[in-house]
């Protein structure tokens, strides 16, 4: 059960909790607004094209992209240095990433086709096919959750990589929320980056519904010197559960930061 959960104590909702053991969260409700504050900023690669992040067992991994560029990386968190390495064949852009078991899954943007890999050895061990754009990739500790840049997320069985449901994405006054990018699963939520802004997305597994946004407008420029020019958008979300730590980076940027959500 998600750990965000909230259990109604009484009036309807509390009724449908009852009932069916879900909460049914109330219609036109506006998502939460969010800032951030920074809590610590590390060194990252400024070469690095960061296309997926994820934090298992203490270790920070990365996914980065373009053709001839793409890879997959185990990171120094405290210095930015890559500790281990695997290069994708150069006609593969790579995108997301995230940890399954044992196994580190990989996804590519046009290619149609996602790369397993050991998750000590970076052996690869399998690969997989899909028939739409690769962007992001977590789980839910059930199912893999996929984002191909339309408002619809997609569930993949973790084993089989058969897709096994899909999830319209929607916030209530606005519609149709588009540009899902990077994924990972926070607290019982999914946080996407929305490309090509600086907002993270918070939405409801459950219903669709973005239930929060994160304006992490001001963090481009606070992670560019005025000397560099090299910098893109804001992609890479990776969540340390065990010290309840969100990290935070983009495309080409020299920093990568730990940074805490706050109501606006």
């Amino acid at each position: 059960m998600p750990t965000s959960a909230v259990f109604p104590a009484s009036g309807t909702a509390a009724a449908t909790y009852a009932a069916t053991g879900t909460v049914t969260p109330a219609a036109n409700v506006p998502p939460t607004e969010y800032r951030y504050r920074v809590v610590r900023a590390y060194p990252h690669d400024p070469g690095a094209f960061t296309q997926g992040l994820a934090w298992v067992d203490g270790r920070l991994y990365e996914g980065t992209g373009r053709e001839g560029e793409s890879s997959l990386r185990r990171v120094d968190l405290t210095t930015g240095r890559v500790l281990q390495e695997r290069r994708l064949d150069r006609h593969h852009f790579g995108e997301g990433i995230t940890v399954w078991k044992d196994r580190i899954i990989q996804l590519t943007w046009r290619s149609r086709q996602g790369f397993i890999y050991d998750r000590d050895s970076f052996r690869p061990r399998g690969v997989f096919h899909y028939d739409h754009e690769g962007w992001g990739i977590t789980h839910d500790g059930r199912r893999l959750i996929v984002s191909d840049g339309s408002p619809v997320l997609r569930f993949y069985d973790p084993e089989t990589f058969r897709e096994t449901g899909r999830l319209p994405v929607r916030d209530e006054y606005s519609g149709a929320v588009g540009g899902l990018n990077e994924l990972e699963y926070v607290r019982g939520m999914i946080y996407a980056n929305l490309w090509p802004t600086d907002i993270i997305a918070i939405i409801d597994p459950r219903t669709g519904r973005l239930r929060g946004r994160i304006d992490l407008s001001g963090l481009p420029a606070a992670a560019t010197p005025a000397s560099r020019s090299r910098t893109d958008v804001l992609n890479g979300i990776a969540y340390d559960p065990a010290g309840d730590r969100l990290f935070v980076t983009g495309k080409y940027w020299p920093l990568l930061f730990e940074i805490r959500i706050v109501k606006k």
